[in-house]
């Protein structure tokens, strides 16, 4: 919309405190008389320009919001009809930090938000299960059935069902040499647990980052001749090894992802109705993964975010600022219109506990916010501040009220 260009800068102004007294007013005339939250400018357009901000206290945004409140007051805008207060202003029009350490430019949407049933798959040579962890270690599964966890702080040789060494962990990451020679298709899985991350080297030098909840199924070691496949639930960031003769395909239940060198992010956890692929850079190809004929497909370029609704079977495209769909890599927590429900499903497991809401009357209201290596605390403080909820904690487990 070509009103939303000038109000989008004025928010992130506002988020790094530089708007001056006209400038605040403009804001709080403009949210006052928008008549929907589609009025509003997309988050993304206001997170992307936010990447170097100076963090605000509690104090400083405060003082920001009762000068807003100080100015509507000298222009007597005072009418119960557009009573403003802090609570609607920080979800309507932006937050400027009201805690250290994070983002928090905050909408509210009407639109609700049904979760499909969760799909079980089947383990075929096309999918595979995905393997609920429910402990605290990355486990890695064998494709003779045997299982071996692996430590934080270890180190190991992995081997293949003849005896042979085919790679080596090292804390955080396995990577595979592909030195062996094989002819025959083995595969692995690996997956990571709630509140971990993990990083994968495939056999042909392909890098994946693992986020919290993710299940990875892999060849040990790719053949000639044959396209490179995994298989993905869960969150990863691949940077893919370039090899014309042999494609690289993430098949993720749904979505068949068909590269030949890039780098792009993947999201398609369980609960999710949409599998998202953001693309770095290079470019990808996304075809639903069905056995019908002339099925769509969608060649995503650098920049854009490729989405296939699951329910719908339709993909789309939009431009986007990667580095929001990349930065849970270095620890940031990102939602980009998601219900509250959802946000409770992402902090659950990047933090390996357990929520239960019983605040139900926000659970669908949804919310654009981001943090910055924030505590779990720090998460629920903001969400406590802003919208009067409340917590406590109980052992692993956490209740909202």
């Amino acid at each position: 919309m070509t009103h939303n260009k000038e109000i989008t800068e004025l928010l992130q102004k506002f988020a790094l405190n530089q708007c001056n007294a006209e400038e605040i007013e403009k804001l709080v005339v403009y949210f006052r008389k928008a008549s929907s939250s589609v009025d509003f400018p997309e988050v993304e357009d206001l997170l992307a320009k936010l990447e170097s901000f100076e963090e605000l206290d509690t104090e400083s945004s405060n003082q920001i919001f009762e000068e807003i409140l100080a100015k509507r007051k000298r222009n007597d805008i005072n009418s119960k009809a557009h009573n403003l207060n802090r609570k609607s202003f920080l979800k309507y029009a932006s937050a400027a930090a009201v805690i250290i350490g994070i983002i928090a430019i905050s909408y509210f949407f009407n639109s609700p938000y049904n979760f499909g049933d969760e799909k079980n798959i089947n383990e075929t040579s096309d999918t595979f299960q995905h393997r609920a962890n429910t402990s605290e270690e990355v486990i890695l599964h064998y494709h003779n059935g045997d299982m071996e966890i692996i430590s934080e702080d270890g180190t190991s040789e992995v081997v293949d069902n003849q005896g042979n060494h085919v790679g080596r962990q090292n804390g955080n990451q396995l990577i595979y040499h592909g030195k062996v020679s094989s002819h025959e298709l083995i595969y692995n899985t690996l997956t990571v647990p709630y509140g971990r991350k993990f990083e994968l080297v495939l056999s042909d030098g392909t890098r994946t980052y693992l986020n919290a909840g993710t299940t990875i199924k892999y060849p040990v070691k790719f053949l000639d001749g044959q396209e490179r496949k995994v298989f993905v639930q869960g969150e990863a960031y691949f940077e893919v090894a370039r090899d014309v003769e042999h494609p690289f395909i993430i098949n993720t239940d749904h979505l068949d992802i068909r590269v030949l060198g890039t780098k792009f992010n993947v999201s398609n956890y369980p609960e999710d109705l949409m599998t998202d692929v953001v693309l770095v850079e290079g470019s990808v190809n996304l075809q639903e993964a069905t056995e019908e004929l002339n099925t769509e497909s969608l060649l995503l370029e650098p920049g854009h975010k490729g989405s296939f609704d699951k329910k719908e079977r339709k993909l789309a495209s939009k431009e986007v600022s990667t580095s929001i769909y990349t930065s849970w890599i270095d620890g940031e927590l990102v939602f980009i219109d998601l219900s509250f429900e959802s946000i409770l499903k992402k902090l659950e497991r990047s933090y390996n506990v357990t929520i239960e809401n019983q605040n139900k009357d926000i659970a669908q209201e949804r919310f654009n916010a981001r943090f910055r290596k924030a505590s779990l605390e720090t998460v629920l403080d903001y969400f406590k501040t802003t919208y009067g909820l409340d917590y406590k904690f109980q052992g692993n487990s956490i209740i909202i009220y």
